[in-house]
């Protein structure tokens, strides 16, 4: 199935690409998370618009991007988590927690779905999460996670 990518999607492309996809993957993940609409022959208009658009963000954002990255790899960010007495967490750390954490800790505001945890965080430790702040800026981080 031939979609047009509305968001960024990892290992498949930045919005406004047209993209060849499995049609389950189309209908079941791509098409209902709006990450995607059906390619028509009326959506190349749209493909050109949205190209635009990024076009104009990126100029004035990989700056920013690259000021971000330096704040996030200047100090590592502290996690709280219950945890038993082994070191194992009650749950997983997701994303959504890595970025709550980076703006309590006086960082910058993260997307959620900018973080990339390099396997499912489930004990108490120090990690690296990888933040892609830009399509050629990312961010290594720092996190230690500690029982709470």
């Amino acid at each position: 199935m031939k979609l047009i990518l509305t968001q960024e999607v990892t290992g498949l492309g930045a919005p406004g690409d047209v993209v060849e996809v499995k049609d389950g993957y189309a209908r079941n993940y791509l098409m209902p998370r709006a990450l995607a609409t059906p390619w028509t022959k009326g959506g190349e208009k749209q493909v050109s618009a949205i190209r635009r658009a990024r076009t104009a963000r990126e100029l004035a954002t990989r700056e920013d991007a690259q000021r971000v990255a330096a704040t996030l790899q200047a100090k590592p960010v502290t996690l709280t988590a219950k945890a038993g007495k082994s070191g194992r967490l009650f749950g997983a750390v997701t994303p959504a927690d890595v970025a709550l954490a980076v703006s309590a800790a006086g960082g910058p505001a993260l997307d959620k779905r900018k973080v990339e945890l390099p396997q499912p965080i489930k004990a108490t430790g120090d990690y690296t999460v990888k933040v892609r702040l830009h399509a050629d800026v990312q961010a290594s981080l720092k996190l230690q996670v500690v029982a709470g």
